[in-house]
């Protein structure tokens, strides 16, 4: 079994990559095998439908997907949505990569009214692609963040046991 963590902000200063890396360091403390997949590392074209499936790097992250048995997904939620390198991640990689994965979500954003924004791209990631949808996602707020990273241990207790859980939903989804 493997994971996949996905860091799904480009901004430099990202709090959600704060999260990411925090269900890496869960995944490694428990002997998880596990890889992080930053998009800040792997500029994707915008999906245009046609060539932009072409194109190097969608190949590389493709593969990634592919290669794992689940994926942890830590995004930045804009305008009560996960951001557009996310959804066009997942346009890019489609069903060849996304089919039959256990996924689950870790979202930083700027206030608590957003709160059911991932509920679009997890119905997507279900109907589409057969996904399984993790329930115990993380939702933070600027206020769980300090400058060094994730200030609530309440949020940092919560992104460890969402990675856990991946883990576990995957390993049982493997058995069957």
């Amino acid at each position: 079994m493997k994971l996949l963590v996905i860091s799904a902000s480009l901004n430099p200063g990202s709090k959600s990559r704060h999260l990411a890396q925090a269900a890496v360091a869960t995944l490694a403390e428990n002997a998880i095998p596990h890889d992080l997949l930053d998009l800040r590392d792997h500029p994707l074209p915008i999906c245009d439908g046609g060539a932009a499936y072409g194109a190097p790097e969608v190949a590389i992250v493709s593969r990634a997907i592919t290669d794992a048995n689940g994926v942890i997904v830590a995004s930045p939620i804009y305008n009560y949505d996960v951001n557009a390198a996310l959804k066009n991640l997942v346009e890019l990689t489609g069903k060849g990569a996304w089919e039959d994965k256990t996924v689950a979500f870790l979202n930083a954003a700027g206030g608590s009214s957003s709160y059911m924004s991932i509920m679009a791209l997890a119905g997507s990631l279900m109907l589409d692609f057969r996904c399984v949808i993790v329930p115990r996602f993380v939702y933070t707020t600027p206020h769980d963040f300090g400058d060094d990273g994730i200030s609530n241990e309440t949020i940092r207790q919560r992104v460890a046991d969402c990675a856990l859980a991946t883990a576990e939903l995957t390993r049982q989804r493997l058995k069957h």
